[in-house]
Parts: C-alpha cells; structure tokens; sequence
C-alpha cells in the first residue's frame, strides 16, 4: 500500500504539438480507490500508464510512497496492472497465468508462489479452474484470472485500464461489486479508468474527470454530481446529461428573471436568493444548468412555472423521459405514470436551490468562483 502523488504531470507527442496531458497534479492517499473518467482522448490512459511506466512523461514527477519512480522501469515498480483486453498467455494454464509475475519479478519459491496463486484463485472464485487454458473460459472467468494475476503481486499500487469494458451488462454489474470488495479487503490504491459514468460513481471514494488532457474536477461522486464546477463536469456526469439554457437576466426591482430563447422559458429567483448571490450574480446573461430529475410536472397550485410543448415520451422502465422544447436536448425525468401526449402542453417547475448558472463565456459555475474581494472604503 502507498500514497501516490502526481505533479505536474505533462505528456506529449509529435515533438510536443500534441498534448495528451497537460499539468496535472493529483494526491491519492495511501488505499484510496480512484476512478477517472473523461470522454475519449481526454488523457486518462495515458495517465495509467505513466503511472504504470508504460509511458515516459514530458515533464513532472510521479510518487509512489516515499520513491520517485518518474525515470523508474515499469518492471521495477510494484505495481500491478489489469488490462481491458485480459492478456493472458493463450498457451499457459490459468495457474500458470497468474504464477507468471510473480515468477519474472520475485525471488519467492517455488511453494510461497504456489501458495499465493492459490489464495488469490480462491479469493475470485476460480479454484477450480487453475488447470484450464485461457481459451476454455468465459468473459468473465478471464477477467478473474487478470484480476487475480494482480492480486498475487500484493503491489503497492493496483492501475485498471477499462477491465468491465468487454464484459455483458450483469457481468460487468457483479464484477464491479468483486473489484470494491477486493480492493476493501486487501486495502491497496487503486486507480480505475473507466468511460462508463456509472461505473466511475459506484466504485470510487473520488472521481476524476479530465478533458483534452487537463484536471476539471476531483472529489467525491456525490459532490462532483451536485456541486459541478464547470458546464463540462455538469453535461458529462450524469445520465441523462444536466439541461442546459442560455438564459439573458432581467432585473425587476429587487429581483432577477431568467429569460430562455424565443420567451420559452422565463423563471423568477426570489428576492431572498438574489440577496443571498448578489456578488455573482453581475452578468447579464449566464448558461443555466438543471437535472432531469430536479424538474417536475407541476400541478396547479404550483408558483414559478414553465408553460412547454412534449416533443417525445421515452419510457425507460421505472421512468419516463419527457424531451421538451425548452431547449435543444432538455429532458425532464418523471414517474412512468406521467405519460402526456406528444404535442401536448405540460407545466414545468423546479427549485432554484437545483439550479446552477454558468458563465457563458468560461463555463465555470459562478457559485463555486471566490468573490473578488471588496474595494477598501473611501478614506
């Protein structure tokens, strides 16, 4: 088990004209499970394998408990890697498989690697299938088999680089649930790439998000999923995406209305909540962001509401998605026994305590920017 820390991190390619990843820095404390996430081509993977040794980065330094290991061999670093496409030796036994590492990189005998091929086999539930060959198991018994190869190595560090990705839906549902469990019991850091947003929520104590090689936002799936910091983090995690609408703001005495395009949406914030962020709220026009599942059919005692058009009903089991012409994308989450007609009229609304505004030009949230402070009184 280790700490790891990242700083500055920076790779690139084609004498520099392509920036895979650009300054990162990332503490990860000693059995923290992290999981990174971003859209493709955001630099996540390459991330991996810097940390695995896999890549050389262009600049910064990677730590691995008290050892700079940034100009260390992959060889040389204890670390275990569980790869997307298994890679295991078709011509080796499942046994043989897993003794492997273990057998390249430790001077253990013949008996202790015997022993912990064994524990590790029993501990992902393949004990009985040491004698067979690769080709002779499923999906998910290979992906055991490079789960347990990994774990024989007791490293420092455990990387994953998309290992559900190959796997059906209730495959990857249980495997996930093996992944936590092992990695809670044998308490080592870990570090999962992941593109499946679920995954990256479920798994984690924190996520990750990169996107075009630079840190948006870390911190918990919970916080990151309320608290975005940025349009990008607020549309990416999330399913379906957060409704986004270019508002323009009215001021009408002492408060502010939000006003969408084409007078499809206009929504009054109370005086309280305007007195609460009169510091940020200086714009005249800003992006508002809402979850489908913060926005509801309003009945008719309801204040505050949006009249719209239902453009498609999709049902999706326990709910259905209402895409409404608010704007481009804008679904409302509802019960599956809200089921409104095509082309019917349906009133909307929603607390402003959900609703998040962005800053049209930079993206960025306006509630999570520091204020700029005060000017001094005049002498």
């Amino acid at each position: 088990m280790a700490r790891v820390s990242v700083d500055s991190l920076r790779k690139t390619y084609d004498r520099g004209s392509i920036v895979a990843v650009d300054d990162l820095n990332l503490d990860i404390e000693d059995g923290e499970f992290i999981t990174v996430v971003g859209p493709s081509g955001c630099g996540k993977t390459t991330t991996l394998r810097m940390l695995a040794g896999l890549e050389e980065p262009s600049g910064g330094t990677i730590t691995i408990g008290d050892e700079d290991v940034t100009d260390v061999h992959a060889k040389n670093r204890d670390v275990a890697m569980v790869f997307q496409n298994y890679a295991l030796y078709p011509h080796k036994t499942v046994f043989e498989n897993m003794e492997f590492g273990l057998r390249m990189s430790t001077d253990f005998d013949e008996s202790e690697r015997e022993r912990r091929v064994v524990e590790a086999a029993e501990m992902m539930g393949i004990a009985d299938l040491l004698e067979d060959k690769p080709d002779e198991l499923s999906g998910g018994q290979k992906q055991r088999v490079a789960l347990g190869r990994a774990i024989v190595r007791e490293p420092d560090l455990f990387l994953f680089d998309e290992p559900l990705s190959n796997l059906d839906a209730s495959l990857r549902t249980e495997m996930r649930a093996e992944i936590q469990r092992i990695q809670d019991e044998l308490g080592i850091t870990a570090v999962y790439v992941t593109h499946d947003q679920e995954e990256a929520m479920t798994m984690g104590d924190r996520m990750v998000i990169l996107n075009h090689g630079i840190l948006q936002q870390t911190g918990p799936p919970t916080d990151v999923y309320e608290n975005p910091v940025n349009r990008f983090v607020g549309g990416f995690v999330g399913s379906p995406s957060m409704n986004f609408v270019d508002v323009d703001v009215e001021r009408t005495g002492d408060g502010i209305r939000l006003l969408g395009p084409g007078d499809r949406f206009q929504f009054d914030l109370s005086t309280a909540y305007v007195d609460r962020h009169a510091g940020e709220l200086s714009a005249d026009r800003y992006t508002l962001g809402i979850r489908p599942e913060n926005v509801s059919v309003a009945d008719g005692t309801a204040d505050n509401t949006v009249r719209t058009t239902v453009e498609v009903v999709e049902p999706v089991g326990s709910d259905n998605y209402l895409h409404v012409d608010i704007a481009e994308d804008f679904i409302v989450r509802v019960e599956s026994t809200i089921t409104p007609e095509t082309g019917e009229q349906v009133t909307l609304t929603f607390s402003e305590s959900d609703l998040h505004l962005f800053d049209r030009d930079r993206g960025v949230d306006i509630f999570g920017i520091e204020s700029e402070p005060p000017e001094a009184p005049a002498q």
